[in-house]
């Protein structure tokens, strides 16, 4: 039976990781926002408001939870990104019209002196041709939206309602630079319980949800714990049952850059990653059935999340999916009883640069114990526990990753008989390895910075590290 478990979005304080698979910071408030908590740090400064024509660095980090909407006009300082009071009360992807309405005020404001009253005949159009629109998740749009105004169609109560197309990203930063990585917070991720027995632990500031080992898991990450049999091989004996159980722990986080050279031409330079802290443990026993071709893998949990970076003045949306998963691989012979600890760090991404393109980032730094590791007779295994990972910008995927940490078992030897004696005597060695695979691809979709993508997609390529872990002889 497949249960769902969603948890309510929040923010979690920034804390200092390796750069799969988002923390908080907070931009300065938008001129009706509430003033922070007393401790509570303004980082987002630069291109709060319409800019100059010169180049700003704007600070990447995680969107207050009353995100503000931003737009660029067509001419003048509306060209540049700044932050408005109007929100996108509804869109309709299907025909990609949207309705524009006036932000309402929060408690405790009150409406802008120069800003004309609702009823007002004097009320300009709440959008206007020509205009790009950057918002986070909105009713029609869970997973943001950017958009170019290509028509005004009319006034209503509800507000004002306008043909859209897709939009880029450098149509609002122009030639504004903007570099961060942002950690996910754990507590924001739905949570699709593939097998039954999926345990979830997380722990961020001021809250833990305590799991199996809840209270073990380091601040800002996200652990599923998950057991599962395995089909036996044909001919095994009850004793040689198998089974797969173990654990992921990670600290996802997005990195990001823009590098831009002006709102009409391609950014010089722009980066699109997850990465983070990974840690892992697993335990296979028994005798799994032979498979021939594709290994076995069994997925046990899909996470999402949709964390909001502010760029400036622009929200902007990053959508974060991740499938866990184990997969095993044997030929039926081998019996084995090992287990295994991980833990390092990875990378996955793109990067672009003028002359070069899309180029890929991948990177993986982990290091294992072996717990314990055995095998008997002559066969081969592999078993991995890993993730899959997907980054895009507002519903388009940008970037997927394959994070695939695995042990490998191999024993080779003879076994021989005799009429005259009961006795079987099996001679030969045996060897465990601890492994890592990381492969991936980037999508068309990264054309969303502004970049032309020449290709519809271009492999990450593949990083591959194997280790030994234990060894010993075969006899009997």
């Amino acid at each position: 039976m497949r249960r769902r478990t969603r948890h309510r979005r929040a923010l979690l304080p920034a804390f200092a990781v390796t750069a799969l698979f988002l923390a908080a910071g907070c931009s300065s408030p938008s001129p009706h926002a509430a003033p922070p908590a007393a401790g509570q740090s303004q980082d987002v400064r630069a291109g709060d408001g319409p800019t100059g024509d010169t180049g700003h660095s704007l600070t990447v980090a995680a969107a207050p939870a009353a995100t503000a909407t931003a737009t660029a006009g067509t001419s003048g300082t509306d060209r540049r990104a700044h932050k408005t009071a109007l929100t996108v009360s509804s869109y309709d992807s299907r025909t990609r019209r949207a309705v524009i309405s006036k932000a309402p005020a929060r408690s405790g404001t009150s409406p802008s002196p120069t800003s004309p009253s609702p009823t007002s005949s004097a009320a300009p159009h709440r959008a206007a041709v020509g205009d790009v629109i950057a918002s986070a998740p909105a009713p029609g749009a869970p997973h943001g939206l950017l958009a170019k105004v290509t028509k005004v169609i009319g006034e209503s109560d509800r507000g004002t309602e306008v043909q859209t197309e897709p939009a880029a990203l450098n149509a609002l930063l122009g030639d504004d630079t903007a570099k961060g990585t942002v950690p996910v917070d754990p507590s924001s991720f739905a949570v699709d319980k593939l097998l039954p027995d999926v345990k979830v632990s997380w722990s961020k500031t001021g809250d833990v949800h305590v799991g199996p080992k809840g209270g073990t898991v380091p601040l800002g990450s996200l652990r599923l714990d998950v057991g599962a049999k395995v089909q036996t091989a044909e001919g095994a004996p009850v004793s040689a049952g198998a089974s797969v159980s173990g654990f992921v722990q990670v600290a996802p986080q997005v990195d990001f850059s823009y590098g831009g050279t002006g709102t009409d031409a391609a950014p010089g330079s722009a980066y699109l990653g997850v990465s983070g802290d990974w840690t892992s443990g697993w335990a296979v026993k028994g005798r799994a059935a032979a498979t021939t071709g594709t290994p076995l893998r069994i997925p046990f949990a899909k996470l999402h999340a949709d964390p909001v970076l502010q760029v400036g003045p622009v929200p902007v949306v990053v959508n974060l999916d991740l499938t866990c998963y184990f997969q095993i691989s044997a030929d039926g012979h081998v019996t084995v009883d090992v287990e295994q600890s991980l833990k390092g760090d990875f990378k996955a991404g793109g990067t672009f640069g003028v002359g070069k393109g899309w180029t890929p980032v991948s990177s993986s730094d982990m290091k294992s114990t072996p717990v314990r590791a055995s095998l008997s007779t002559a066969g081969s295994v592999q078993t991995a526990l890993g993730a899959e990972a997907t980054v895009g910008l507002y519903g388009t995927v940008g970037v997927s990753a394959d994070l695939a940490p695995y042990l490998r078992g191999e024993a080779s030897g003879t076994v021989t008989a005799s009429s005259d004696k009961p006795e079987v005597k099996a001679e030969g060695t045996w060897a465990v390895y601890g492994g890592v695979d990381l492969s991936g691809t980037l999508r068309i979709q990264l054309s969303i910075f502004g970049t032309p993508v020449l290709q519809r997609s271009v492999p990450l390529g593949s990083l591959h590290r194997e280790w030994k872990l234990a060894g010993g002889s075969l006899s009997s």
